[in-house]
């Protein structure tokens, strides 16, 4: 026997889905967070979030502004370093 899906029947499965992830999202405990947001960023990624240059971010590890760490050829930034090191700058 042939069973056919429908559009609305996708439209109903997709809400479904959309309050379970809420459910989830919702039911998520500080540590399970740290998964999702990493303590430590790539250089990439930090200068997506500061919208800054390649140089700049090489700046900030040179003048040990930020800790940082070297993992098979790629640097990861401290996020918090970078937070209170930009809130300062913010607050001047």
């Amino acid at each position: 026997m042939e069973e056919i899906i429908t559009k609305e029947d996708l439209r109903q499965f997709g809400l479904q889905l959309l309050d379970k992830m809420r459910i989830i999202v919702q039911e998520t405990t500080p540590a399970q967070t740290e998964l999702v947001q990493p303590e430590w960023l790539k250089s990439k990624a930090v200068k997506k979030l500061l919208d800054i240059s390649a140089g700049s971010v090489q700046n900030l590890r040179v003048t040990q502004k930020v800790r940082f760490k070297k993992v098979l050829g790629s640097y990861y930034y401290n996020k918090e370093d970078l937070q209170k090191l930009f809130n300062d700058e913010s607050d001047k």
